[in-house]
């Protein structure tokens, strides 16, 4: 398979748009395959979007089919639309969508009575609506205002008191239905989200220190390869701000759900506490400061000197060792039990190699103050890794059992 992909992958260089239209496929794919496979955030949008449809269909039926309207349009609309991604957010949302369209039906029908001429409303009464649509009470739901006079005034009916009410009725009915199927059927809990990310965060984070050290072991590094590990660390600080998001939306999701149809849920109860994200900013911003230590030191017109020889293979394995423990962090926090054994002869090999570095640093006291600066700097980052991925030593390896606040 990789073999397969490296192929298709020089096949289309240099084939933008060919190679756009591949990629993007082949994300499809792997959502496709993620949601059919396990619970997730793939899954987790097939339901939303089912949810959503559903909705509607339901608001058709009521207002089209049972009530017999037929211009029952507003109605699956509202309800359509007002499926988020959080009971919250329905709720919200519902109350500015209501007001908007209130608004707009009043505007519209105030507009005709003037004009007496539907398109002399629409003329009259859409620049108003535009510019109302932008209050910021209304969020994101302010273009309603102007969607709901047109097709108020574009039905052909004439606009009276009794047809706004209709609309506004119809409003009503969608939203109630939107928001209620929001929080019966599956109401959205964003807690697996925070712990995805936060297993991917630490994932990435073992991928590039395993990266580096065998590119500091195995190649002659230079700029080059210091550019590619900075902009992998760029990806660190966008997943987490991915996880700065998920946790927002796992606090929005617990509001305005009741606790048994939140245990109906069958995605992870509670989210990893907060600290967890303090404690992998920290090891975001000690992978950056690595990175651009190394990219510094490989510039050919800055100062400072890599560090070589010995030492340096003593200080990428180092690296990896470091990136092992962010691995095994990922699998704890997605539930996957570690070999203790194992942990504590890493620990012992890290102590032995940091001790290591440590004389080699010393010997390169008398090489130079730059090449010493550059290797102490490196050597001060990985004690910070070090210090925030490893974990405190625990009695039990199950995190049920585990009075660790990173494991509840």
């Amino acid at each position: 398979m990789t073999a397969v992909t490296h192929t298709l992958r020089e096949a289309l260089r240099g084939r933008r748009p060919v190679a756009a239209v591949w990629w993007e496929a082949c994300a499809v794919g792997r959502a496709v395959r993620a949601a059919w496979r396990e619970p997730g955030r793939e899954r987790d949008l097939v339901v939303q979007s089912l949810k959503a449809a559903g909705a509607a269909l339901i608001a058709w039926a009521v207002a089209g089919v049972w009530l017999g309207d037929p211009m029952a349009l507003m109605a699956p609309w509202v309800a359509l639309v007002l499926v988020q991604a959080t009971v919250y957010s329905s709720v919200r949302q519902a109350g500015q969508q209501f007001a908007a369209i209130c608004a707009g039906a009043l505007v519209a029908s105030a507009a005709q009575a003037i004009t007496e001429d539907n398109t002399g409303a629409l003329v009259l009464s859409l620049p108003v609506l535009m510019l109302a649509a932008n209050w910021s009470r209304f969020g994101r739901q302010g273009i309603y205002t102007a969607t709901t006079a047109v097709f108020v005034l574009a039905s052909g009916t004439t606009v009276s008191a009794a047809a706004v009410g209709h609309r506004v009725g119809q409003a009503a009915l969608g939203a109630v239905i939107g928001v209620a199927v929001n929080a019966l059927v599956l109401p959205p809990i964003h807690l697996r989200d925070v712990r995805e990310n936060l297993a991917a965060l630490a994932r990435e984070s073992g991928d590039l220190l395993c990266t580096v050290a065998a590119d500091l072991r195995e190649t002659q590094w230079d700029s080059q390869s210091a550019a590619g590990w900075s902009d992998d660390a760029a990806r660190l600080e966008r997943r987490l701000d991915a996880l700065y998001s998920a946790r927002s939306w796992s606090r929005e999701s617990l509001r305005l759900t009741s606790g048994p149809l939140r245990r109906l849920h069958r995605g992870p109860t509670v989210a990893p506490p907060e600290d967890e994200d303090q404690r992998w900013s920290r090891v975001t911003g000690n992978i950056g400061a690595l990175t651009r230590t190394l990219a510094v030191a490989a510039d050919e017109h800055r100062t400072p000197a890599p560090p070589e020889g010995p030492v340096l293979d003593l200080y990428a394995r180092l690296l990896r060792l470091i990136g092992d423990a962010c691995h095994a962090e990922a699998n704890r926090l997605v539930g996957e039990r570690s070999e203790g054994d194992a942990a504590a002869a890493t620990e012992e090999t890290m102590e032995e190699l940091h001790r290591r570095v440590q004389e080699g640093l010393r010997e390169h006291a008398g090489q130079g103050a730059a090449r010493t600066a550059v290797l102490g700097t490196l050597l001060l980052q990985a004690e910070n890794l070090w210090t925030e991925v490893v974990p405190e030593p625990r009695e039990s390896n199950d995190p049920r059992e585990s009075n660790d606040p990173r494991d509840q």
